[in-house]
């Protein structure tokens, strides 16, 4: 009899979980676009969620109040610098596509030179007016990628507000539902906070200082616009494998193009001789320090990142690849039980 209670039981557990499963992944299909608002939200919450506490608890502020100057906070030291970054960039890029046949015709210009004095071919003209059409064409795509960016945003500041508000009973709800033992409840609590401050603080501080560097050597080999160039430094210097080479390998190209041969070499060794070892020693020093997170963890999750959920992805890239590792680890500690040391498994080898 105890058996059928059992199994009976057993059945309902598992028809109960399949309902969640189908719900959750209902509800994930129909509000994943909100996926980068949450996962924003989720950054500044775990970055100023110390302050929160601070100025609720200790200091006996309203929560609402608290909760808006620390957003009001990050909205001036965090995203209105990168909006102006990201306005100065984007007014090029717009003034550029609108100009598309301009610049469709001085690139003819620029390639029919060194075609001429390498005797190589590099494109046909077909491909360079094919290029200019799909430059004009990309302008509608980019003006509706700005109108999701500030939606995203919007949205992202509502739901952190909520996160601040109800701060408390969100982390005592998260750690009574998760189905694992407490002390891997705080394995994944530290783990989170570990990557999520080490990629939210340490990428952009890494692409920072190669841009600084950068503008240095943009200033002294005389490249027109440093200041522009300084910003698009700055954002590539955040993408992986090629970085900031998105910059200045462009701009020595120009300067080839152009007949200004020194000043081409001179770009070419700086670039990879000094912004590249900057990017390369920051990265494995300050993410290092900041959060011991191995430059491959990076490297790859960046990249997976960006494939899912945009530019965030640039934190929460690294942080999918250490929860899978930190997961197959908190498995094996909840559900396989191993009765020797893996040391004397090797010794006895």
């Amino acid at each position: 009899m105890s058996n059928d209670v059992i199994s009976q039981n057993r059945l309902r557990q598992i028809f109960f979980i399949i309902i969640i499963l189908l719900l959750g992944l209902l509800l994930f299909n129909q509000l994943y676009s909100f996926l980068p608002a949450v996962l924003g939200a989720m950054t500044l919450y775990i970055l100023m969620r110390r302050y929160m506490f601070y100025l609720s608890i200790k200091k006996k502020w309203r929560r609402g109040a608290a909760a808006v100057l620390l957003m009001f906070i990050s909205f001036i030291i965090i995203l209105l610098p990168v909006g102006l970054l990201v306005n100065m960039l984007s007014s090029k890029i717009t003034y550029a596509l609108q100009h598309s046949a301009e610049l469709t015709e001085a690139l003819k210009k620029v390639v029919t030179n060194i075609e001429t004095r390498f005797d190589i071919t590099l494109a046909s003209e077909e491909n360079i007016n094919k290029l200019g059409s799909v430059m004009a064409q990309s302008l509608p795509q980019i003006l509706g990628a700005t109108f999701n960016t500030l939606a995203t945003i919007f949205f992202m500041y509502f739901i952190l507000y909520f996160m601040f508000v109800n701060a408390r009973e969100m982390e005592n709800t998260l750690y009574e539902y998760i189905p694992l033992k407490d002390e891997n409840v705080d394995k994944i609590h530290k783990e989170v906070n570990t990557m999520v401050v080490s990629n939210a603080i340490g990428i952009p501080l890494i692409a920072f200082a190669q841009g600084v560097v950068a503008l240095v050597g943009y200033l002294l080999i005389g490249v027109k616009e440093p200041f522009f160039w300084f910003g698009v430094t700055c954002i590539a210097g955040m993408l992986p494998v090629v970085g900031a080479a998105l910059a200045y390998v462009p701009l020595a190209i120009m300067f080839f193009a152009a007949d200004k041969v020194g000043q081409g070499i001179a770009m070419t060794i700086f670039g990879f001789g000094v912004v590249g070892t900057v990017d390369n020693i920051l990265r494995f020093t300050l993410l290092k320090k900041i959060g011991d997170v191995h430059p491959l963890t990076t490297v790859f999750g960046v990249i997976i990142g960006l494939n899912l959920f945009g530019f965030i992805g640039l934190v929460f890239g690294p942080l999918l690849i250490s929860m899978f590792l930190l997961l197959l680890k908190i498995y094996s500690s909840e559900f396989v039980h191993k009765h020797r040391d893996i040391n004397d498994k090797l010794m006895e080898n």
